[in-house]
């Protein structure tokens, strides 16, 4: 039996909402690094992908780390290059257009294109019931983003690329996902995750070393100042390591994608959360509402299958 099958179904949900837990945050210590997008994509997969890389040693051991590639490499190769190289590219890149804001509420659609992508790869169609629940939880983020931040959200010409770029990472990052999923299933998250994102690291590394002149020497974190080098291990740790194994394990463990990946719409009802308990900033009519809306969508599309029983 392989692992992503031997985990409940309880343990798999709770491994997405972890794994939410470090997407929400991601975008903050991006920012806080002080690094453009394309490099800090760069000392974010490196960083990750060598976490990986030891607690993998650790916890599977060689034979298993090696067996994807091994078996299908090819395939693994392709998928991790398109599926992790250049979204997580997009995603970072986007920062240098585009506001937090922005790109926040565009990656808050990642449910929605892993149902579409799981429509088109796997022929599985998308239920009324999801659909509803969705259309109330994409309308619950844009009320919650949205509350005083009009003009943010509206932007420039300017931001347009940076637009365009969360929507880039929001459809490679959920292809990936449903395309990983047999795979995760077959050698385990942590095997998998760690042989994928780092052939994805070492990508990141060649594309941004070529078109940008940046080649980034891992080393060189011990040369930064610590209020730029904290981030980036933050970022490296937490946002990657331990937030990949949790996002793309779980993904491939809940009985349904769809279904398990709609926790991401709680993305920004955290970040909202953490501005309440860190900053003290309080909470609007308006972000009370939306937190309402989101919560009760959520809680319905998980519970659905039990509702529809009864």
């Amino acid at each position: 039996m392989s692992a992503a099958k031997s985990v409940p179904a309880l343990i798999a949900y709770l491994m997405v909402f972890i794994g939410v837990l470090g997407h929400a945050s991601s975008e903050f210590f991006a920012v806080l690094s002080g690094a453009k997008g394309a490099e800090v994509s760069v000392w974010r997969y490196v960083i990750g992908a060598a976490g990986l890389l030891v607690a993998a040693l650790l916890f599977s051991g060689p034979a298993k780390l090696a067996a994807p590639l091994r078996e299908q490499g090819a395939k693994v190769l392709i998928l991790s290059l398109l599926g992790v190289s250049l979204p997580y590219l997009a995603f970072h890149w986007a920062l240098d257009f585009a506001s937090i804001v922005q790109v926040g509420t565009l990656v808050t659609t990642i449910p929605i294109f892993v149902g579409l992508c799981n429509l088109l790869i796997n022929g599985q169609s998308i239920s009324t019931p999801k659909l509803i629940t969705g259309a109330a939880a994409v309308a619950g983020v844009a009320l919650l983003l949205t509350d005083g931040y009009l003009a943010k959200l509206a932007g420039d010409a300017d931001s347009l690329f940076g637009v365009f770029l969360s929507i880039a990472f929001a459809f490679g990052g959920s292809a990936y996902a449903v395309l990983a999923k047999p795979m995760i299933t077959q050698y385990g998250a942590l095997p998998f995750t760690t042989v994928s994102m780092s052939i994805g690291a070492a990508g990141l590394w060649v594309i941004v070393g070529l078109f940008w002149g940046i080649w980034v020497n891992p080393a060189g974190l011990f040369d930064k100042p610590a209020s730029a080098a904290w981030p980036l291990l933050v970022l490296g740790l937490w946002n990657t390591t331990i937030t990949q194994i949790m996002w793309f394990g779980g993904l491939a463990a809940v009985p349904d994608i769809t279904r398990g990946s709609y926790l991401f719409f709680l993305k920004p009802l955290i970040t909202a959360g953490l501005a309440l308990l860190v900053l003290s900033q309080p909470v609007s009519l308006m972000q009370a509402l939306a937190i309402i809306i989101i919560c009760g969508a959520v809680l319905v599309e998980l519970a659905w299958p039990l509702i529809a029983r009864r």
